[in-house]
Parts: C-alpha cells; structure tokens; sequence
C-alpha cells in the first residue's frame, strides 16, 4: 500500500509531499521492516502521479518480492528548475543551467536529522544503519551517492542510478577521499549506453562512474557499476532496474 503525507522541509521552509510504500499486511502484523529512503518518490509507484505518465513500477515489484520493505519516497520540487537546485549538494556552474547554488547538504541533513527519526517514531522500522539504503536516479542518484558519503554512519546501501555525477563530481571525490566508509557499504551504479547524444559524453560518464565504482571497491566496501546495453535516461528503463539493485544491496 502507499500511504502519502505532507511534510515541512523545515531549512527550505517548504512544503513537500512522502509517498510511502508498506507491506500490505502492515498493519496486520508486528514485523519491523528495513527502510529505502528515495528521490522523486512521485516516480516510484504510479504512473498516473509520474511527472511522464510512467512509473518506476515499484509497488508493483515489492509486492512479489521475497523480502519486505519500507519505502519512503520523497517529491521533488516542481517549480522550474529547483528539483536541480534542491538535489545539488554542491554550488557550480554548467553551460546548459549557469550557476546553481545547490542546497542539497542543506536537503540532506533534514532527511538524516528531522525526516528519519519522524519515519522511525512513525512506522515500525529497523532504525539501525545496517538496514537503512538510500537510493534516486539522475540528480536523485547524485544524492543517494553524496548520502552514502557524508552520512555513512546513517546509511549503509545506496542505488545510484544514472547519477549526475558531474554536477559536483570534484567536491564528491574530496569529500569522498575524507570520509570514513564502512566495510560493509554497499553501493549500485548504473549507466545506459543509450542515455547520451553522443559516444564521447557516454564515455565520460562512464568514467566518472567507474572512477567511485573502484574508489569504494579500493577501501573495502562493495560496489557494482551495471552498464545497460538498451537503457536509456527514463523511467522505463530505471523500472527494469529494481530486482538488480534491491537483490545487489540487500542480498
């Protein structure tokens, strides 16, 4: 079942919307339940509530997957271009946007320090950071990866799915290169061949996946780098993803 609720990004002093996924048997039961803390959760179960008319198709697959999960997706911010601003831990600047003054660190604390402790006094979770991944495509996949760097001691999974690495990619690596991951991190990245417009911006993109795919295999964590034959930069595509990062993560 997905339950929807309102929520006060209290450091933007913004309204947004959680979609989240439960068991269907919640509450029926007295299990405790991991949790996967998601980007665009507006994408995650409905096509009717996706920003394209098409879904991740989540619900869908947990229904008839063999392990249960909390999910908790978070919406975007729908007015021009601020889910880029909002999904930006860092401040850069590109040709295609200008400068963007990220307030992703800002979006991410409240996730760590306000919006996780609401979801664990809330629902019956597993609160620990063994049972807690974070995951998001696109600029969601650049924060899940930003998580799983400067919040290790919260999260221990991250799915990070066609992640825009470059938006910050520097910044990701000092902070990276500063940080104390855990042994037992685990973290899925993907790329579809059929993404960019151009053979040369696939392989740079490539590269910058490879380039933190080795860096946490190098430290002793785990990590996979999935390149999709047929993927492409949309929803469809992340959908054919789940079962391959939900088994990769927590199996």
């Amino acid at each position: 079942m997905i339950e929807k609720k309102d929520v006060t990004i209290t450091p933007l002093g913004l309204q947004r919307r959680l979609h989240i996924y439960l068991p269907d048997d919640y509450y029926q039961s007295k299990e405790t339940y991991p949790v996967m803390y998601m980007f665009d959760g507006h994408n995650l179960f409905y096509d009717e509530d996706a920003t394209y008319g098409k879904s991740w198709g989540l619900k869908e697959f947990l229904d008839q997957y063999d392990k249960k999960f909390i999910v908790v997706g978070l919406e975007c911010n729908h007015e021009g271009n601020q889910r880029i601003v909002e999904f930006s831990p860092y401040t850069y600047s590109t040709h295609y946007w200008g400068m963007i003054k990220g307030k992703g660190a800002e979006l991410m604390e409240w996730i760590v320090y306000e919006l996780k402790p609401m979801i664990d006094s809330t629902y019956r979770t597993m609160p620990f950071r063994e049972c807690t991944g974070i995951g998001g495509s696109s600029m969601g996949g650049l924060m899940a990866l930003y998580a799983i760097i400067k919040y290790n001691r919260f999260f221990s999974k991250a799915a990070c799915l066609s992640s825009a690495i470059f938006a910050g990619k520097d910044q990701l690596l000092h902070d990276l290169h500063n940080t104390k991951i855990n042994a037992d991190t685990r973290v899925y990245l993907s790329l579809g061949k059929k993404e960019a417009n151009s053979n040369y911006l696939h392989q740079q993109r490539l590269y910058d996946n490879m380039v933190f795919t080795n860096y946490f295999k190098d430290i002793g964590a785990t990590s996979m780098l999935n390149v999709i034959e047929d993927g492409k930069h949309d929803e469809s595509s992340w959908e054919k993803e789940n079962k391959i990062y939900f088994d990769f993560l927590w199996k």
